[in-house]
């Protein structure tokens, strides 16, 4: 009998089937130094492609959407090449994999932009606490606290849509099955959803309807290019990290749940509020309440275990299950639950940077049998 049986039944997410539900996790690890994803990166992702779905470590549209060093890119043709060695990679393994689509706003340092200029926000507020990864004079990297960032012109708003549009353009000349709109964790789109990021009073700001509309406009950019069946979005309602402030998480959750639906997008991924273990938690009324809204599909990710995701499977409440940690340490995760095998345990202090020591090197299932 198989262990997981939800959790490990096939599934269609928009345009694309997945052999099962168990999804990898977007996770930033800070292995490219000149933003070109390369061997390294294709043996990582290509070790984890029996997951349902791969979802890419977050990836910078353009020079300004970077806040982190030795993240990858998506908007030059050294990084698409980079890229379609990893999608060829992990579809020579049978595996599907998107790539996530990411703008960090004012989450950024004046040296890791271009030309040393201020970040750009929706509004000129530094998010207060949060720090960003920069490199040193000495050559060393660390977290550093954020700039003060400049507030974009409401004329300067279709050229970040175009930076979408684009680096979906890329992403589809690379090969990938799906992209996903990085709408969450306090990141730019997300600091115009939220009212303490978001002071504007021009048509991006102000009003639910106002603050969701350039996430809207992204989406729709990236939908003419994949087409909606291959279009997913990270949202992270109620999670309060680097300064995020929110008035007004369920209104606007509502509103977009709507809006995405009528889209017909492929899938909505919430990152929940307690990802690390603690904090609040999403009630099983939210859950039916974005399923009552959301036609597509839905996935959660937050401090899952595979019995958790198997009930919240078996409940109806979400129809996959999102898993970050457990796949940095358990490259065959999938193989592990469908034989009740033991987990390896990560190594945190090799989570950011470095090379293939904690990134390519922990031990499979085949390994031992071996």
């Amino acid at each position: 009998m198989m262990t997981y049986p939800k959790l490990l039944s096939p599934l269609t997410v928009g345009s694309v089937a997945l052999p099962n539900r168990v999804i990898m996790a977007p996770l930033t690890r800070a292995r490219t130094p000149d933003g070109v994803p390369g061997k390294l990166q294709q043996r990582y992702y290509a070790q984890r492609a029996s997951a349902g779905l791969i979802i890419s470590e977050a990836t910078n549209i353009s020079p300004t959407a970077r806040g982190y060093v030795y993240t990858p890119g998506i908007w030059c043709d050294a990084q698409v090449e980079g890229w379609k060695g990893v999608v060829d990679a992990v579809h020579n393994e049978g595996g599907r994999i998107a790539l996530q689509l990411w703008h960090v706003g004012r989450i950024s340092h004046e040296s890791v932009q271009p030309d040393g200029q201020a970040p750009v926000a929706p509004s000129a507020l530094r998010a207060e606490g949060a720090n960003c990864f920069i490199e040193f004079e000495d050559g060393s990297a660390g977290q550093h606290p954020t700039s003060t960032p400049r507030a974009l012109e409401t004329d300067e708003l279709p050229s970040i849509v175009a930076d979408y549009r684009h680096a979906a353009q890329n992403a589809k000349r690379a090969g990938f099955d799906m992209v996903e709109v990085h709408a969450a964790n306090a990141y730019l789109l997300q600091q115009f959803m939220a009212t303490g990021s978001n002071r504007r009073n021009d048509r991006y700001g102000g009003s639910v309807v106002n603050r969701a509309r350039l996430v809207l406009e992204v989406v729709d950019a990236v939908c003419e290019v994949m087409g909606a069946g291959r279009v997913g979005i990270r949202l992270s309602p109620f999670i309060e990290i680097f300064g995020l402030q929110d008035d007004e998480p369920q209104a606007m959750i509502d509103y977009l749940a709507e809006q995405l639906s009528r889209r017909d997008i492929a899938y909505v991924h919430i990152n929940e509020p307690d990802w690390t273990g603690e904090g609040p938690q999403l009630t099983d009324d939210f859950r039916r309440g974005l399923r009552e809204r959301f036609s597509g599909t839905l996935i959660y990710c937050g401090h899952y275990t595979a019995p958790r995701a198997e009930a919240l499977i078996d409940d109806g409440l979400g129809d996959a299950a999102a898993f970050g940690r457990p796949y940095i340490a358990n490259p065959d995760l999938v193989e592990r639950f469908a034989e009740g095998a033991e987990l390896n345990e990560p190594d945190p202090a090799t989570f950011y940077g470095g090379g293939s020591e904690g990134y390519t090197d922990y031990p499979q299932l085949a390994d031992a049998t071996a």
